[in-house]
């Protein structure tokens, strides 16, 4: 199975759940990736690109492949930091 999907990576829940109650507001998702999101793919907008299930970790993969598509899921926990994860596809 493959997903696609988008993400704001944080070191703090606080800040994380501040990102996410902007986003609920109507904030750009790219936009706030690029300004907050600790991951290089933050210069993309959060765009992580294709993946198969079992390349990201386990709590990353939890949410990709069982949550609502299209919904900003997090804060999610990982040893990176806190995540706002936003599914485009899978199949």
């Amino acid at each position: 199975m493959k997903a696609s999907a988008v993400h704001i990576l944080v070191k703090q829940r606080d800040k994380c759940e501040q990102i996410k109650k902007q986003l609920e507001k109507g904030a750009d998702f790219a936009k706030l990736a690029k300004q907050h999101s600790i991951c290089p793919s933050g210069k993309k907008g959060g765009y992580l690109g294709e993946f198969r299930k079992g390349s990201m970790v386990k709590q990353f993969d939890d949410v990709v492949f069982k949550k609502e598509l299209y919904t900003v899921h997090g804060p999610v926990k990982t040893k990176f930091g806190f995540h706002l994860i936003k599914i485009l596809y899978r199949g």
